[in-house]
């Protein structure tokens, strides 16, 4: 069989099992999608999301965070709909599950700023409850709220579970989340195709990489490894908006533990595919709430790239996060660029980074 063949079997597998596991399956609950891809919504006042709170301030178990509160009465527009999504259990195990009710989204670059929960730089993005958005004709910008308007809501948002552990939407997945079957998983594959979440192509990608992987599991594949019992930190005392070059695969290895980590941090072969790209640095990472354990760890010498955000490509059918991938400084290399070409490269930059192929474990990251 030859490379096409191969390729054009690997395709048409995902999107024959997608569709016999559909055959027969009540869609009901799926066709009736009230916001799609693209649709522009404005978050409702903060009395209004108020009302839909319980008195931990959550809806179905997902928390109305104070970092939402700034985006009451804002127009948006619906990056996709959460048909499922990534959560990280104790351990540092992962699985996709789906949120009860079935009426989360993404909206377009609305992140957590972690303002209200002591500087957490994560920078995750806000899951949001379709009783919390109004469908709207325009996008233009909503009034702000006087603050009598928010003490309701602010009476009932809560941050903290005790001392040192932290409430917000990452910490709060696996409670306003639901397991879900394979055949579920394939079905919420097609919702996202129809939501325009997902293109047919990219979709039936998402299937095959998955399936394949899984199907060939026994074949050894390489992996980026080192040898080290301790490994370096080598900070390089990065500012956002300087530019680096991502180091050889080679001179990463030499950073590694037997396990690819360092410090606890990943760096698989999809990252170490982008060696020798240029980027600009987003933001320091120093300080993050742990989503499985909601304790906040301090972390050292790392940093966030734009346009380099975890694909969850071993995923089935892949996933709305877009969580940022964490780079270690010692990974990178800086670079002066010439202020004329600055922009260039700017423009040139994939800002989602749905292109790049990098999954990366969180759970252990560490100074």
């Amino acid at each position: 069989m030859s490379c096409n063949e191969s390729c054009t079997a690997a395709t048409a597998v995902p999107a024959l099992i997608l569709l016999s596991t559909l055959k027969g399956t009540d869609m009901r609950s799926e066709t009736n999608i009230k916001l799609r891809t693209g649709d522009c919504v404005q978050v409702k006042s903060a009395a209004e999301i108020a009302d839909t709170l319980d008195r931990n301030g959550m809806l179905d178990g997902l928390p109305f965070m104070p970092e939402m509160l700034e985006f009451c009465g804002q127009h948006a527009r619906v990056g996709r709909r959460a048909e499922k999504t990534c959560v990280e259990f104790p351990g540092g195990g992962y699985k996709i599950r789906e949120f009860v009710n079935n009426n989360t989204v993404v909206l377009e670059g609305l992140r957590c700023s972690g303002a209200h929960h002591d500087g957490c730089e994560r920078g995750c993005m806000i899951f949001w409850k379709s009783d919390w958005l109004h469908k709207a004709d325009s996008d233009e910008t909503g009034k702000s709220l006087a603050i009598y308007e928010t003490a309701a809501l602010r009476g009932k948002m809560k941050t903290m579970s005790s001392p040192d552990h932290y409430i917000c939407q990452s910490t709060e997945l696996a409670k306003a989340t639901k397991a879900m079957t394979r055949g579920r998983i394939l079905v919420k594959c097609l919702a996202d195709i129809r939501s325009g979440s997902r293109g047919i192509l990219e979709m039936i990608r998402l299937i095959a990489v998955p399936a394949w992987r899984k199907a060939t599991r026994k074949i050894s594949r390489p992996r980026l490894v080192g040898n080290l019992k301790r490994t370096p930190v080598g900070n390089l005392g990065l500012q956002p908006g300087e530019w680096v070059t991502v180091r050889p695969a080679s001179e990463i290895a030499k950073t590694l533990d037997q396990r690819g980590r360092n410090r606890g941090l990943s760096c698989d072969f999809g990252m170490a595919n982008h060696s020798g790209e240029k980027f600009r640095v987003r933001q320091r990472l120093d300080r993050m709430i742990s989503e499985a354990t909601g304790e906040m760890r301090r972390v050292d010498a790392t940093v966030i790239l734009e346009g380099s955000n975890c694909t969850c490509a071993n995923v089935v059918g892949g996933c709305p996060r877009q969580d940022f991938v964490y780079w270690r400084e010692i990974w990178l290399k800086r670079i002066q660029v010439d202020p004329n070409l600055d922009s260039e490269l700017s423009s040139s930059s994939d800002p989602t980074g749905e292109q790049s192929p990098m999954t990366q474990s969180q759970s252990e990251v560490h100074v």
